[in-house]
């Protein structure tokens, strides 16, 4: 090998290595619950605001109980729809999935 395509290996493999065992910062722990939330509170949605979405309230695992996470406004992403988060039921599970932006 020449000296500087050895120098670019030896910079460049740790970083593609790097690349495979990183995580995403905003990963979040997957949260599973056997005992079913509370049916959605009813919310006023406040007047549409330009440039924002509305993200629904919903009903948070707080290790012991649910509580209540009032609705918020999202900022747009452009060219995508918001997704807002749920809980879905499997089998006795109960499993958060996080509101997202979707294309």
């Amino acid at each position: 090998m020449r000296p500087l395509a050895t120098l670019r290996f030896v910079l460049l493999a740790p970083l593609a290595l790097a690349a495979f065992v990183s995580t995403p910062t905003f990963a979040q722990p997957e949260i599973i619950i056997q005992q079913a939330p509370p049916p959605p509170r009813m919310e006023m949605v406040p007047v549409e605001r330009p440039g924002y979405a509305w993200d629904r309230g919903h009903w948070r695992w707080e290790g012991r109980g649910y509580a209540w996470v009032p609705g918020h406004w999202q900022p747009v992403m452009r060219n995508a729809r918001w997704r807002p988060g749920h809980w879905e039921a499997h089998g006795p599970n109960w499993y958060w999935r996080e509101g997202h932006w979707s294309r």
